[in-house]
């Protein structure tokens, strides 16, 4: 049976808060007592529970994880996997532990990330952005909870996150395909209303009017971030009267998918069309072609989301917005022959 700090008191004979005291190394206690306390929790083999230790140090240690938005990413999501993996290595140093919420109905019928804070007594939480943000979210940004986002603005006095500089993704591209002569570019991207995928179409588009390349409406195209997406984008500009010399696709996975669609005409890759995609997530290594990619260092952000998060959490002043570089991995599908 599990024992209760009332019941290590009893065998001490001290008080409860004595033996939370004791725990927590808080408070005015002799020497004395601590051992006594102490020799009491050796014996039974005591161990506190979290609760008690969270009402006694008003932390407790524990991190709220939450995929956001109405499309939201998936645990396997192959970025935001390697992301939180990072998060969570880099915060466990740190000594916190992650509760995951679920999208599910909390309070009434509706999200409410700051009640679910409160009930957990969690000290901090991470979100992981997805499309069409709810409501529940950006009250969270708002309110005392400390809040660190991937991928998602947050404007609270006791927010930050974590963002790759999208723009230099797209410029980073359309400036190499410049100056290996390739001027006869496609773009396919995420959603139309998705704010980071139309982040790197503003910047392809001004880039490519920079350098005096060719801009065509028609090789502008929307997907959501996944492969069938990519495939099936890519089949309605090889259906066009003219074919781009190259494609960028503003996720790995669409790109794998253009691959697909370019390899079932048989074109051939890199020679007919070149294709670059985003993220460098693993399977870009062994797709065939290999894929060159823009990298989002998901090491650094990971870690730096979790150094935010800690610093907001003890009452340091941070960075409101990091931006993360990226850096362009020319790989098979993308190299000039």
């Amino acid at each position: 049976m599990k024992l209760t700090i009332r019941e290590i008191a009893k065998m001490a004979g001290v008080s409860p808060g004595t033996v939370s005291k004791v725990i927590n190394q808080t408070g005015s206690i002799s020497q004395k007592t601590i051992d006594k306390v102490k020799a009491v929790i050796d014996d039974t083999g005591y161990q506190p529970s979290f609760s008690a230790k969270a009402l006694a140090t008003k932390k407790s240690n524990m991190i709220g994880l939450i995929y956001a938005g109405e499309v939201h990413v998936e645990f396997n999501h192959p970025f935001f996997n390697q992301v939180i993996n990072n998060f969570k290595n880099a915060i466990g140093l740190l000594g916190y532990d992650i509760l995951v919420f679920s999208n599910q109905a909390f309070n009434m019928g509706k999200e409410n990330y700051v009640a679910r804070s409160l009930h957990y007594q969690l000290d901090g939480c991470l979100i992981i952005a997805g499309e069409n943000i709810e409501e529940s979210v950006y009250e969270l940004d708002q309110s005392d909870v400390p809040t660190v986002a991937v991928d998602m603005a947050l404007t609270g006095n006791n927010s930050s996150y974590v963002i790759t500089n999208n723009k230099k993704i797209s410029r980073e591209v359309v400036e190499y395909f410049y100056l290996n002569g390739v001027k006869k570019v496609a773009f396919i991207g995420g959603q139309e209303n998705s704010i980071i995928s139309n982040i790197r179409k503003e910047s392809f588009i001004h880039s490519m009017k920079d350098f005096g390349m060719d801009l065509r409406e028609e090789w502008l195209k929307h997907g959501n971030y996944f492969e069938d997406s990519g495939y099936e984008k890519m089949m309605e500009l090889l259906q066009g009267k003219e074919v781009p010399q190259a494609v960028f696709a503003a996720s790995d996975m669409m790109a794998l998918g253009v691959i697909r669609a370019i390899k079932e005409k048989g074109l051939l890759i890199p020679e007919d069309i070149k294709v670059i995609g985003c993220d460098d997530i693993e399977a870009c290594r062994y797709s065939d072609p290999a894929l060159a990619t823009v990298m989002q260092d998901k090491n650094k952000i990971g870690q730096l989301a979790a150094h935010l998060l800690h610093d907001l959490i003890n009452g340091y002043d941070v960075q409101k917005k990091v931006l993360v570089d990226p850096q362009l991995i020319i790989r098979e599908s993308g190299k000039i022959k």
